[in-house]
């Protein structure tokens, strides 16, 4: 209700009262309120004033709260909301307008602020639209330096074994999992996603949006058929062709599908998942013939990586000086989401004034290069953000379910882009000893899972060592993560479990099986993932041991 309507609203009296129908039934609302709280006391004649002058103050909230929704109605349809004084009817609201004025004057600070919220804001959004101009280059499915799947848009290419320590361009990456990746075009194409039968093997297909949420459901927890499974843009109306499985629409244009299929240490089992793998596809709906394309992933080209730059962090996809160039056609493949209209006006009109002000620019850019710096940077770090767990850990229950926490988005965008889920994986993240020391190879440490107490999951779990960038640490027998993979991990007498993580080999042969080397004498990072988890893990009862330095 407008400030002025209170101000001017005079004490009526009985003749200058004409209601209208629902000033009566407001009226009738405070006869009934007043008959059950004094019901021996009839209202006498200032009461009855004060009763009339309650209900039209009522009627009047009622008018205006009415008035409000039908403006946000009409809004939220695409219509322009007509002032309601318009109608003659007095004390209600004129529509609000949906933003800054992008015409208007602007001072340097205020697009400074402006410029660090949306940076911080479109971080991962633009770091999701780099990764598709990267991929408009793909000339064919390969592997971009013989290591990471690329590939033209709406199609995919998938790797045929673990992902080779060497691998820069996601941070985290997974040991436990053979992966695949497409980038999604949808205003270009919808594109069709081939699920083959996996049998008992756990397998799940992460799609999601510009944001990172996702928007299909496709793995081995949600009881997906094997089949057609078609992608459309939020505005695709075609018709969807016979055979086709189901049917997912995304928000955004631009996403990624990103397959995983686990994989155990065996040659055998190595050997089993070439097969399987061979179904799995992504391709333009223009060449779905109803018939299951098979590729065998192991004869991949091998495409030249652009030259590197030496740096042990993730490739960059994001640019400060860039940014705000990228920024407008970022925003229109992600229209705003309930609530995010304000938001959204309020960058665009900054950036209009930008456009014609190279001073603002440059001090947007100034800005952009110091969001990075101080609140972008910092979040690589685990201990920095998630929810905190005992003994230090941390973790998140949004994942790819981001939303308007974009907090989150952009902390996990930094450190682990593209987790999964929180049904189809869960992550706890880990900076820190049980001790609160940072974790650090020049020290000897384990984490003991009691007897039946190991991640409660129906697929598989991994506890993973990375370096403080969040990559592999190369050593001598190659391994990256421990878990279910490993079939010869060795429990104690009493049915526990031990992990040794250390930078010399344990010089006990059953503690050598349980080995997840670290790197010597330097900063390190634990993950444990839990593929499939059971509810004690997505209610909150399961959480991680202590990671305990020696002698502790």
């Amino acid at each position: 209700m407008a400030s002025g309507t209170l101000r001017n609203f005079r004490r009526p009296t009985e003749r200058s009262i004409s209601k209208t129908p629902a000033e009566w039934n407001a009226m009738r609302k405070v006869d009934a309120f007043a008959r059950e709280r004094t019901p021996t006391h009839p209202l006498n004649e200032d009461d009855a004033m004060k009763k009339s002058h309650i209900a039209t103050l009522i009627a009047c909230l009622l008018s205006a709260s009415a008035a409000s929704f039908t403006a946000s109605a009409a809004t939220s349809a695409g219509a322009a909301a007509a002032p309601h004084a318009a109608s003659g009817a007095p004390g209600r609201l004129a529509a609000l307008p949906p933003g800054p004025d992008s015409n208007a004057r602007i001072t340097e600070a205020y697009a400074r602020m402006v410029a660090r919220q949306a940076y911080f804001w479109g971080w991962p959004l633009v770091n999701i639209y780099n990764r598709r101009l990267a991929f408009e280059q793909a000339p064919a499915p390969g592997l971009i330096g013989g290591i990471l799947p690329f590939a033209p848009l709406n199609r995919l290419a998938m790797l045929h074994d673990y992902v080779e320590p060497q691998e820069r361009d996601v941070a985290c990456p997974n040991q436990d999992v053979v992966y695949g990746g497409s980038v999604l075009a949808l205003d270009t194409s919808p594109a069709v996603v081939q699920v083959p039968d996996f049998g008992k093997r756990f397998w799940v297909y992460q799609v999601v949006d510009a944001r990172t949420d996702s928007f299909a459901k496709l793995g081995k927890m949600y009881g997906t058929k094997p089949g057609f499974y078609l992608l459309v843009g939020p505005n695709w109306n075609g018709k969807v062709p016979a055979g086709i499985t189901g049917v997912f629409r995304s928000t955004t244009n631009t996403g990624m599908v990103v397959p995983r299929v686990f994989q155990d240490t065996t040659p055998a089992d190595k050997t089993a998942v070439k097969e399987v793998i061979q179904g799995i596809n992504v391709y333009p709906l223009s060449e779905f013939d109803g018939k299951m394309k098979r590729h065998d992933w192991a004869t991949l080209p091998a495409f030249p990586k652009p030259a590197s730059t030496g740096s042990t962090e993730e490739t960059a996809w994001v640019f400060p000086d860039k940014f705000f160039d990228e920024l407008p056609a970022v925003m229109a493949d992600a229209p705003a989401m309930p609530g995010e209209e304000g938001l959204y006006a309020q960058i665009r009109a900054v950036l209009e004034a930008a456009k014609h002000d190279p001073a603002l620019k440059k001090a947007m850019t100034e800005e952009a290069t110091l969001a990075q710096k101080q609140l972008v940077d910092p979040l690589l770090q685990f201990r920095h953000w998630g929810d905190p767990l005992p003994y230090n850990w941390t973790t998140i229950s949004n994942g790819a379910a981001f939303g308007t926490d974009y907090f989150t988005r952009t902390a996990v965008a930094k450190s682990n882009i593209l987790v999964n889920a929180n049904q189809e994986t869960k992550y706890f993240y880990q900076d820190l000893g049980a001790d609160g020391a940072r974790l650090n190879g020049a020290h000897r440490y384990t984490v003991t899972f009691p007897e039946g107490q190991t991640p409660p999951v129906d697929g598989f779990w991994s506890l993973t060592l990375y370096s403080a960038e969040h990559f592999f640490v190369p050593n001598e027998i190659k391994r990256y993560s421990i878990g279910t993979k490993n079939r010869d991990l060795q429990y104690n007498a009493d049915g526990s479990l031990t992990i040794y993580i250390q930078a010399d080999a344990p010089k006990d042969a059953k503690a050598r099986a349980n080995w997840l080397p670290s790197p010597a004498n330097a900063d390190f990072s634990l993950y444990l993932r839990a593929y499939g988890p059971k509810p004690a893990i997505t209610e909150g009862q399961w959480t991680p041991p202590g990671v305990n330095a020696a002698g502790h």
